[in-house]
């Protein structure tokens, strides 16, 4: 159950009026006279605001210091109510700021010396010592709390803040992962049905391939979004969802689209070896994007894959003679596209290249370190 900061306060307004309460029964033996009904309502009086120092703390400090002037002017003995405006004094150094909690301070050292003067002592270097340091001490106090809750709060900030943009970043994530399975997968299902419905009647084996290379799509665009939606659900301690599509798969990807009616050639330079899973799947999405602009933007032209292990780097290339929209390829617009493309590779230190060749058609060219690296390097798209 939680306790409220007014219930709080409260009660802590209630323990020093009797610890008060308490000390003034040794008044006589401290010099001074008992106190009667009159004190002990001073008391209260000095005591009770504290119970609205949180929300009021400048005008409750005033306030319980009025009192205690009062207290002291009668001839009381100043000390039994001394707590109750420690804890005013200490309550605005937490809350506010320097400029506000220095002259509170001030005005308790200053009643503390009229306390002498009014009692007459005679241990003046006692009674200025203790104007000055008690103060200090409690304003000292109250700003270190004061600063470490301001601390506290902007640690809170930029966790609140961090939390947000880390939430972006993945829904990002998830957005160009979820458009580079679904729009690949369609893109060629569109093409096998436009090829099947044309040569339906007059050729019913490509017609057959045509439906067979749709059923295939679908099926693996089926199981990578299966697989998506199980590392999303899935917690850290959960089973692992599978392999992700690697530079394995390129092979397959080709000969699907080869059946599908798209001429398009894979060549391996260098010697495969495993790379990291990232970087596998940033060069798996980044030829499928790449592909799947030529089936969307180049309807009839050739594509060529050129996948090379160097030494210390993977660098894989996308062309093609087409003569597609060249606008639409580069992704201004609001699109996942290339933009997409340039956001995997910043995210694993990698490079990216896109735009026309110079003999017709398109390029894009990704190279990627052989270790994943989250520094971007940069990225270059020409048009």
């Amino acid at each position: 159950m939680r306790i409220r900061p007014l219930a709080v306060d409260a009660l802590i307004a209630a323990a020093l009026a009797s610890v008060a309460v308490l000390l003034g029964q040794d008044a006589v033996h401290q010099g001074h006279g008992p106190l009667g009904a009159a004190a002990y309502t001073l008391v209260v009086l000095v005591h009770l605001p504290l119970v609205l120092r949180s929300r009021a703390p400048v005008a409750v400090c005033c306030l319980v210091h009025a009192s205690w002037l009062v207290y002291i002017t009668a001839g009381y003995w100043p000390v039994v109510c001394s707590f109750g405006p420690m804890l005013a004094v200490y309550t605005v150094a937490s809350l506010r700021p320097p400029r506000t909690a220095v002259p509170c301070a001030a005005l308790m050292g200053a009643t503390w010396v009229c306390a002498g003067a009014v009692s007459h002592t005679d241990g003046w270097p006692a009674v200025v010592g203790q104007a000055l340091i008690y103060p200090a001490v409690l304003w000292r106090f109250g700003e270190t709390a004061r600063r470490s809750a301001e601390l506290t709060r902007q640690l809170r900030r930029e966790q609140d803040e961090r939390a947000r943009r880390e939430v972006a970043e993945e829904r990002g994530r998830i957005a160009r992962e979820l458009h580079d399975v679904v729009a690949h997968h369609i893109s060629v299902i569109s093409v096998q049905t436009g090829l099947a419905r044309f040569v339906f009647a007059s050729d019913p084996r490509t017609a057959r391939g045509a439906l067979d290379t749709i059923d295939a799509s679908a099926k693996e665009a089926l199981d990578e979004l299966r697989r998506m939606l199980t590392v999303l659900r899935s917690d850290d301690e959960g089973a692992p969802a599978g392999p992700m599509p690697g530079l394995a798969r390129l092979e397959q990807m080709a000969r699907r689209l080869r059946t599908g009616g798209v001429p398009v050639a894979l060549t391996v330079e260098g010697t495969p070896r495993p790379l990291t899973p990232g970087v596998e799947l940033c060069a798996y999405r980044v030829v499928q994007e790449a592909l799947t602009n030529v089936v969307k933007h180049a309807p009839g032209a050739s594509a060529e894959i050129r996948l090379a292990y160097e030494a210390h780097q993977v660098t894989v290339s996308v062309t093609d003679d087409g003569q597609g929209v060249i606008q639409d390829r580069v992704g201004t617009g609001g699109g996942h596209g290339l933009l997409g493309m340039r956001e995997r590779a910043k995210l694993y230190g990698g490079r990216i290249t896109a735009g026309p060749q110079e003999q017709g058609g398109f390029a894009v060219r990704l190279t990627l370190p052989t270790a994943a690296r989250t520094a971007a390097q940069g990225d270059d798209t020409t048009t």
